[in-house]
């Protein structure tokens, strides 16, 4: 017996998310080299089940049992007693001789995640940055006063974002600029969109919400623009006559508003879903309930602010400590910040209500959005209790209204005590996918602040990582809608980690993240991120070879007309890879070899397999890989679909064979591979996948 022998094969687990029934039952499949015949047992919660001989199919032996999937949530594994009278297990890491609580299986009845979701490959937008569509509502020089900063309009949309000042800066980025790229988001083959912050707000970033009933004009449309701006030493921001008129004016708010339900209605067209960003943990100073630069004080309509009276209707929305009114800074801001004041959930149910009321309404008619990612998720309210009590309400009423919307969270960390199936759908896979292949292929870490040698091409920690910290975090389908990104908004551009180069651009050029660069290195991380579970997302302009260093240098404009061609082509490429081949979508996934920079996994299901091999070494390596595991027969043909290394890339459709179970192949530096074969080459995958494949809780 080898560790290799035994699987369980979660495309064979035929668990559907049904509603919760203690009286339903399931089956569970396990499969084994044929020559093994071992006796095997599923460990279901507190009961012992014996699997019976069920099917042979080429040298496998799958063993089935039914088991009671109850209405709470359950844990299981395998024990394996071999011939020979040797005992084993089996969880997550595959056969092993001890048992992990956190390794083992988990059931968690009637969750399920939405279908469209599970490998969709997703597009972020920081829409400031995008492309400027409408010059009539781009934010002015001098438009109001921000942090001690005055706003800026950037006339040159190339200039490198400002290190110090950047959220006050401005390049005119707007969803009438996305509305045009729609055709060019199909064409390079996205399935979402996820916006960063679209609601008012007075910073590039929209991390600080002013308004989360309406899409920011600046993003939207401007039809009422009166007033002026601020004048030269002028910094009291109740004189910012324009943009008060701009953002608070409810013709523009409506119109900019109607804007998105359009994107959203255009891009539905398309077969694009849209993800909305939902910073609910703190807002922003200028928010409407604190007004604390009396953009909102005189206003029609509006009541006072917290920051302005004592007696105002969102006092409660805020934590103050001490201090008088009016014009009370003493609240609570995020880790510190007055620009970012904490919500205070547990001190109003008023404030509970509206945000989850703001939850279900961007998800609903008629603006149609099909999910969240909710910023910095764990850190909202006061205590963990309350946190996990609103996040259960949030995806209670959020499903209600659209029972299609994901709920993504953004967490480092082990987040499984959210991921029970009654809180958040997935999260932003940092801990199991952007940190793990960034130390593999570059040795840094995901900000560009540290280079460690000692993880570069460490293959054993990578798997390792891979597999522990996924394991914590996730069940399959939270795993198969996993966030797994290569650069976002806060953190460096992978193209530039690739130059192993440490700095920022506060203490660097910026010009130098774009230097000493290896775009060989960034395919391979595009073929690991296009087939390893999950949901593979592309921040705006890395398939054009953008570069910089940590935020905002990653914030950099689109370059469009003046793309990287090889690079868009290779994402292009990558992506109807990902696409045409069910078992990167659903597929179980195998480690087959590991050693210093040099990894090789598959992933599989009962139609096909898809075989990734990466050499990230500086010279030729040949090695000989067990295949036979994923189910590929002794003797075989394996289809090149792609392969790149330090000269470019192809897609060749040559073949490789596989004799007695083996493929020998030759990598040359730098260089990644992906190769397929397909037991029903007459079925199209779409028609193999529908007839043959099964949802599982």
């Amino acid at each position: 017996m080898t560790r290799k022998a035994f699987f369980h094969d979660m495309t064979l687990d035929y668990l559907r998310p049904a509603e919760p029934d203690k009286n339903r039952k399931t089956l569970v499949r396990f499969r084994s080299r044929r020559e093994d015949s071992p006796d095997v047992v599923l460990v279901w919660g507190d009961e012992r089940i014996k699997m019976t001989l069920s099917e042979t199919d080429g040298e496998f032996d799958y063993y089935d049992a039914s088991a009671k999937t109850g209405t709470t949530p359950l844990s299981y594994f395998f024990e394996i007693r071999t011939k020979e009278g040797n005992t084993y297990f089996y969880d997550k890491r595959g056969c092993c001789s001890d048992l992990c609580e956190s390794m083992k299986f988990r059931i968690f009845p009637g969750f399920s995640t939405p279908n469209w979701a599970k490998g969709a490959v997703i597009y972020q937008i920081f829409v400031d940055r995008f492309c400027n569509g409408d010059k009539s509502n781009d934010v002015l020089n001098n438009e109001y006063s921000y942090n001690g900063r005055k706003s800026s309009r950037v006339e040159t949309w190339e200039q490198y974002p400002d290190p110090n000042y950047d959220f006050c800066e401005f390049y005119g980025g707007d969803l009438q600029g996305v509305l045009d790229k729609l055709d060019y988001l199909k064409d390079l083959g996205i399935d979402a969109i996820y916006f960063n912050p679209l609601f008012v707000s007075p910073s590039s970033h929209k991390y600080d919400i002013q308004d989360y009933d309406h899409i920011d004009p600046h993003f939207g449309v401007i039809v009422k623009d009166e007033g002026k701006v601020l004048s030269d030493g002028e910094s009291d921001n109740s004189k910012a006559t324009k943009y008060i008129s701009r953002v608070t004016s409810r013709e523009n708010l409506e119109k900019s508003d109607e804007l998105f339900a359009k994107v959203v209605e255009e891009a539905h067209k398309r077969g694009i879903k849209v993800i909305l960003d939902g910073v609910f943990n703190h807002c922003g100073s200028f928010n409407k309930w604190l007004d604390r630069e009396k953009i909102y004080e005189n206003g029609e309509g509006y009541e006072k602010g917290a920051f302005v009276s004592e007696d105002s209707p969102y006092h409660d929305f805020f934590s103050f400590h001490r201090g008088s009114w009016p014009d009370n800074p003493n609240y609570d801001g995020w880790w510190g910040y007055d620009t970012l004041p904490k919500l205070n959930y547990e001190g109003s149910k008023e404030l509970e209500d509206y945000i989850i009321g703001i939850g279900k309404k961007w998800v609903s008619a008629p603006y149609k959005a099909d999910g969240w990612r909710l910023d910095v998720a764990a850190d909202l309210g006061h205590s963990a209790d309350y946190n996990h009590k609103f996040w259960k309400r949030f995806r209670q009423e959020v499903k209600e209204a659209n029972p299609e919307a994901i709920i993504l969270a953004e967490h480092y960390g082990p987040a499984g005590s959210w991921m029970q199936g009654d809180e958040w759908d997935t999260v932003m896979n940092y801990d199991a996918f952007m940190e793990p292949l960034t130390w593999f292929l570059t040795g840094m870490d995901k900000h560009s602040d540290k280079f460690m040698p000692e993880r570069m091409g460490n293959a054993r920690e990578f798997f390792d990582t891979m597999l522990y910290c996924g394991g914590e975090n996730f069940s399959m389908p939270s795993l198969y809608t996993a966030m797994n990104e290569l650069s976002n908004h806060d953190h460096s551009r992978f193209l530039t980690r690739t130059s192993q180069k440490v700095g920022r651009s506060s203490t660097l050029m910026p010009k130098s993240a774009d230097t000493g660069v290896n775009k060989a290195v960034m395919r391979e991380a595009v073929i690991v991120q296009m087939t390893w579970p999950g949901a593979p997302t592309v921040y705006y302009g890395d398939e054009a070879g953008v570069c910089g260093f940590t935020d905002p240098d990653n914030r950099r404009t689109y370059p469009w007309g003046h793309e990287d061609v090889q690079m868009l082509s290779f994402h292009k490429d990558m992506i109807r890879i990902h696409k045409s081949c069910p078992e990167l979508i659903r597929g179980s996934i195998k480690e087959l070899y590991a050693e210093s920079n040099f990894i090789a996994f598959g992933r599989f299901n009962r139609a096909a397999a898809t075989v990734v091999i990466i050499n990230n070494n500086e010279f030729e390596v040949t090695r000989e890989i067990e295949v036979w595991p994923l189910g590929i027969p002794r003797d075989a043909q394996l289809h090149s679909l792609i392969s790149s290394d330090s000269m470019g890339y192809i897609t060749d459709g040559v073949t490789r064979r596989v004799k007695d179970g083996i493929l020998s192949i030759t990598l040359s530096r730098k260089s990644g591979i992906v190769l397929r074969y397909n037991s029903h080459e007459a079925v199209s995958s779409e028609e193999f996948w529908a007839d043959n494949f099964f949802d599982f809780a």
